[in-house]
């Protein structure tokens, strides 16, 4: 069976409601037997299930799920928003700055989009609304905030990448630093346009005295020391990123039961949301990797590669990659995009000189914009069934001004590498 044939049947599994993870895993499994024979075949895929099941780096999903799942039990991100609104409240838009500063704190050590955006609906949107916020702009702080959940390590989508691509997942976490910080940066500076261009007559407060200030930061220390001791142990070397895993999820664990929010039925449900999943996951992971075998087999990669090797400059083969991944987005959600393209993508651009380090960074960037654009953003869905009396209309129509910032970022990466590289560099 032919790559084109196999991706139309592929795509007509996916919009015809099969998940994905079992869409790709299928027309893998036909595709190679169709090239390679049935008793080939089917070595093969007990042989990718069975490797990379025992793989010793598969460990860091389940550990960074569950360090994620601990956190949001520990209810830390309601002190990560009153800290950030206690030094941003006397600045005119001053809470949805807050919701975007504590939407990245809450990232450092959560590392997921949905989670995130879902944590900060529940504690930020009330007070927004209290304030007379538009439900736009709240809602659109929110969702976008929630997306850094995918690129401020530790990052889920970044530990995928890092799998497929065979990469340091340490350096991809470094990488994701520089990018995340000016993302929270841009997106304060969308809140403030939007404010300023739509003439908003929002309320502010007095300033709070610096140690009033300081003494509501205390809040967070627990969020900053874990985040410093994952992260500094791998910059120093004290531990590998999968080793961090272990040692975040213990340290999440400490920090609930701090808190004391560690009893017994939320550590249950903590501990069956990790389980579900990491099922999920390592089923779309072992269902890529089967479809992977079919593409490089097929010569699809070596057919692409071709396509795109007439193009003379490299910066045009990632335009072209960035168009794709614009106009998938509308059609597919983050992990899935990911999972079915990176294998495709990831030798052209090495083959093109680039490194696969800032590739990965470039990646969850783009997709981060599929998580706030229609008809696919899931934070704004994720909002829309946490708020119920705001349409996806108002959350989309907000999200504007981000998605422009977005795309200005996309651009200062392609034309700065060394913004994703720098840290990487120093390990």
């Amino acid at each position: 069976m032919s790559w084109p044939v196999g991706s139309l049947l592929f795509l007509a599994l996916m919009f015809a409601g099969m998940p994905i993870a079992f869409a790709m895993a299928l027309v893998g499994v036909v595709g190679t037997m169709s090239i390679i024979g049935v008793a080939p075949a089917l070595s093969l895929l007990g042989q990718t299930f069975f490797d990379n099941g025992r793989e010793y780096s598969l460990s860091v999903l389940p550990l960074f799920l569950m360090m994620g799942n601990f956190v949001v039990q520990s209810g830390i991100a309601g002190d990560l928003y009153q800290a950030a609104h206690a030094w941003l409240r006397h600045r005119k838009g001053g809470l949805a700055i807050a919701t975007i500063f504590a939407c990245g704190g809450f990232s450092s050590v959560c590392g997921s989009s949905m989670a995130t955006a879902a944590t900060m609906a529940k504690i930020a949107l009330p007070s927004m609304r209290r304030y007379r916020y538009p439900d736009s702009l709240s809602t659109a702080s929110i969702a976008a905030g929630g997306t850094l959940g995918i690129l401020i390590p530790p990052s889920v989508i970044l530990v995928f990448y890092g799998i497929m691509t065979q990469q340091d997942i340490g350096k991809l976490f470094l990488a994701g630093i520089i990018p995340g910080i000016i993302g929270i940066l841009g997106y304060s500076l969308a809140v403030t346009i939007s404010v300023r261009y739509r003439k908003l007559d929002l309320p502010v407060e007095p300033k709070l005295p610096l140690i009033e200030r300081l003494k509501a930061t205390r809040g967070v220390a627990g969020a900053l020391v874990l985040f410093g001791f994952v992260m500094g142990g791998i910059y120093a070397g004290a531990f590998t990123a999968t080793e961090s895993a272990g040692m975040g999820a213990a340290g999440a664990l400490l920090l609930t039961l701090l808190k004391r929010r560690l009893n017994l039925a939320e550590t249950f449900r903590t501990l069956y949301e990790t389980a579900k999943n990491t099922a999920m996951m390592f089923f779309v992971l072992f269902g890529a990797l089967t479809f992977t075998n079919y593409v490089n087999l097929s010569g699809m990669t070596t057919d692409l590669q071709s396509a795109l090797s007439g193009f003379s400059s490299p910066l045009a083969i990632i335009f072209i990659i960035l168009a794709i991944y614009l106009l998938l987005g509308c059609v597919l959600e983050s992990l899935s995009m990911i999972t079915l393209t990176v294998p495709l993508f990831y030798p052209v651009v090495a083959a093109a000189g680039f490194d696969l380090i800032w590739f990965g960074i470039f990646v969850v960037v783009v997709t981060e914009i599929s998580y706030i654009t229609p008809p696919v953003g899931l934070n704004a869905f994720v909002l829309r069934s946490v708020v119920r009396n705001v349409s996806l209309r108002t959350i989309f129509s907000g999200l504007v001004p981000f998605v422009a910032i977005d795309f200005v970022r996309i651009l200062l990466l392609i034309a700065f590498p060394v913004m994703a590289l720098y840290l990487p560099s120093q390990m």
